[in-house]
This record gives structure tokens, sequence and C-alpha cells, in this order.
């Protein structure tokens, strides 16, 4: 690769390091000490990151391994990382660097190619691709809304890949609703709001995931009015998400929700069966596994009610009951999978999620921990296990996005988000960690029953050798 790369392989590159990393580090460890670094450049076969002075030296000596590491399992053609100064003003770092947040990594499979199009989403991903082609021009703000795991974040996340591929002049900020405040509290606590205002209102296109977290939030809200005024009477690019529309935020300010609604207000809902089978043919292909007859697809799609994650769930189900059982995925293993004993269709397949407290207490009784553990700030291994899989469960068994799992356990979003990688590095086949996962599933679909025919099956292979993983990559999971 050249040292002139463009800022989408920086970009593409660095975030699969940094993705491999945060599965394996805590979130405090990464946070402090991987998040500050940026891609600079590459030269040769070594890439280049920016760290601040007060950093830089430690990152070097204690992390160089661990990013080379990373970075060749990512690409061939890159071997080493050197830690470097911050192009923009040699010899020092901008105060910038340690009082924000920086921009949100973008998922690299989050693209308007790869997005399925459905009845339900036709107008949102039309409006997206609109926004991306005229920005500040064609619909301004834009509102997407719907229940979480319906692509609301892939669609923001194919503005900003659009954007950089065809408009690489803009200045572009992608972050959540969180973040912005966090970001905004820490400026007021160090060196005041006017550095803070001067990188927001001088961006050409703002998105931002998640703005029902504002709600509450009167000092935070009022920033973001003026911020919002700022870009909007420039006119430049805003683009929100939310997990309701504008007149259902019942907690923000009244000028927020009529600005959200100047623009476009434009909902994703639940695929319908097409839709399904098409994201399932999408998963399959994506899991590097053996695509099974469209008939199997369709039984799948037609047995799975929900969103994206719930069809992923699915499928994880039903290729382990067909490596645990060493059969081929048949429609008849398919509804063996997703039913019950009881020959109801599973929660796991159904638009009536369980609650977090009842996945809560089905996790701790099968993995012997007392609940007011679970929520506290106990550490333990089998504390942190528990509340792990407790957390990857909610996110695969109800609609709740990640802040909202966060608030449920008393943790923030990056612990949500590293719980789920980490636990999805664990799902071999035959490994303990899956059959924890379907025994805990098994309590919550029938309380009076210890396990389902995939709970016992798998519990009585827990302790069998680990077999080549045939579930979705952890990245489709998270």
């Amino acid at each position: 690769m050249r040292e002139d790369a463009p800022h989408d392989d920086l970009t593409s590159i660095w975030g699969r390091v940094t993705e491999q990393l945060e599965a394996g580090l805590p979130p405090s460890t990464f946070q402090l000490w991987i998040a500050p670094l940026r891609p600079v450049s590459i030269q040769g076969a070594t890439l280049c990151v920016a760290a601040p002075d007060a950093t830089r030296a430690w990152v070097q000596r204690r992390y160089a391994g661990s990013l080379e590491r990373a970075l060749r399992s990512q690409t061939t053609s890159l071997e080493h990382v050197a830690v470097v100064r911050p192009p923009s003003e040699p010899g020092s770092v901008p105060t910038e660097w340690t009082t924000t947040v920086e921009a949100l990594l973008v998922d690299s499979r989050h693209t308007f190619e790869r997005f399925v199009i459905g009845d339900a989403n036709r107008l949102a991903h039309a409006a997206a691709l609109a926004v991306a082609e005229l920005p500040g021009e064609a619909y301004n703000p834009l509102f997407l809304h719907g229940p979480p795991g319906l692509g609301k974040t892939h669609l923001l996340g194919a503005i900003i890949h659009y954007l950089r591929r065809h408009r690489p002049d803009l200045s572009l900020h992608y972050t959540t609703a969180e973040r912005f405040t966090t970001e905004f509290v820490a400026a007021l606590r160090k060196d005041g709001p006017d550095r803070f205002k001067r990188r927001y209102r001088q961006l050409d296109a703002l998105l931002i995931d998640d703005v029902q977290t504002l709600e509450g939030k009167d000092h935070t809200q009022e920033e973001f009015v003026h911020t919002f005024n700022a870009l909007h009477g420039a006119g430049k690019q805003i683009v929100l998400s939310s997990d309701r529309p504008p007149e259902a935020l019942a907690r923000l300010a009244e000028r927020l929700r009529d600005r959200f609604q100047w623009g476009l207000c434009a909902q994703l809902g639940p695929p319908d069966l097409r839709t399904r089978t098409s994201l399932l043919w999408r998963i399959v292909t994506d899991g590097r596994v053996d695509v099974p007859e469209p008939v199997v697809i369709h039984e799948i799609a037609t047995l799975t009610a929900g969103n994206v994650r719930r069809l992923e769930g699915a499928v994880t189900r039903v290729l382990a009951l067909s490596s645990v059982l060493g059969k081929p995925v048949t429609t008849e293993l398919v509804q063996r999978a997703l039913r019950n004993t009881t020959g109801e269709v599973s929660s796991i397949a159904t638009a009536d999620p369980p609650t977090v407290e009842a996945i809560q207490h089905a996790t701790c009784s099968v993995l012997g921990v007392l609940h007011r553990d679970l929520l506290s700030t106990r550490r333990t291994a089998r504390v942190t296990r528990a509340r792990q899989l407790a957390m990857y469960l909610t996110r695969e068994l109800t609609s709740l996005s990640l802040a909202q799992i966060a608030h449920e356990f008393n943790r923030d979003h990056s612990t949500v988000l590293h719980s789920l990688r980490a636990v999805t590095a664990r799902l071999d086949p035959g490994s303990e960690t899956l059959a924890l996962l379907d025994q805990t599933r098994a309590m919550i679909q029938t309380p009076d029953h210890p396990a389902d025919p995939v709970g016992s099956a798998l519990h009585r292979v827990s302790n069998s050798p680990p077999q080549p993983s045939t579930t979705p990559h952890a990245s489709q999971l998270a």
C-alpha cells in the first residue's frame, strides 16, 4: 500500500485492529490507552498511528506488540506499527486530544450496497442515500426512528462511508448522544465550552445515534439546540436516529422535538417475511458457513419474527444444534431448534421478548451467583462471567439498545460492547459458554423445565473438545 493510501483504507484497517483489541482488553484499559490513538499514514509495511505526548512512550513500550499482532491478522501487506507524534502540531498535542471524545469508528460493513431493502425501510434507505449524495440540500435534518436492530446505525454508517469516498473534503463527525453528553460535560469541567462549540459548529455533517438518551439532560439539550441552530443555519447536514419518533420523546425539550421535524422523519419497521429471508441469506454468507437449502432459510425466516439480531440468534441456535447432533440443517432440525418442549416457537424467534429482570435471574440461577452481585461493582470471575452472559442474552432476546442495556446493569455503553464481544468469541460449538447460554435460554422460555431439547443436547457435550466454529462472526452479533 502507498503512503498516500486513501483515508477509507486507513480507517477500515485501523477499525478492524481496534475492534480486535477492544474485544480482548478491559474497557477502561482500551479507553485510556488505545482509543486516543489515530491512524495517520502508511509507510511501506508500517502503519503509523499518532498518540498524545503524555502516553506515546507507554503505548509504544506496552502495546506495540499487541497492535502489530492485531494488524498482521487483518492484512497481509502491513507488519509493523509506529507510534508517532500527532502531525498537526509537531512537538505538542492539541488540547482537543485530551478534552474531547473522538468520533465513533464506523463498521466497514455498514454501506448502502449491503443494506437489505424492504417495504418497512425503503423510505429510510432512499432518504439516507439522498442525504449522502446531496448533504445539506436533500433532507435537513434527517430523523430516522424505529426499534433497535432494524438498521438505523447501518444507515448512519452508510452515509459516513459514502461521504468519505465521494466528498473527502467535508468535515464529518459520527457519535452517539451519550458520547456527545460526555464530551460536553468534560469540556465544562476542563477548558470551558468554547473549544467544544468551535469543534462542533465547524462541521459539514453531524450524525448522532440514539438521541433519545438526551431526555432529562437539560444542560446538554441547551447546548445541542445551539449546535443544531448553528449547523442548520449554515446549511450543514444533520442526521439523527432514535428508537421513537420526535413527538414520543416526552422528556425532550419541545423546541428540540420541533427542530427534529424540520426536515424528514423516516421510520424503520420490522422486516416482513421476504426481507427476513434476504437478511438470512446475508447472515449465513457473511458467516462463511455452508449455505443451507432455500427451504431451510425460508423456514427460519417464517419462525423468526423481530429484528436482525433475533435472526442472527436464530441462525446461531440452528447451527449449534446441527453441530452438536452431527446432523445437516433441515427444516425438521430448524423446527426443533426454534421450538421449545411445548411445541411453541421459542422466545428467541418471537416478537414478545422476556424482561431484562427475567434474563438476569435466569443467568444468576444457571451460574450460581446472587442477583445483587450481578448488578454490583464486584468483578470476581464468576460474577463477571454471569454479567457478560446476561448482557449477551439481553442483547439477543430483547430490542434494547446498548445504552439501555447498560442502564439495566448499572454499567456504561463500552462495558456492554466488551461483554458482547467477549462472549461471542467463546461461542464455538461444544463450548461451555454455548451450553450455559442455552441452559439459560431454556430456563427463560420454560421456567418449569430445566432445559429444552437443544439445551439438553448442548449440556451433554459441554465438556467435549471444541470443534471448528460455524457460528456467525463476532462482529455480526455485537
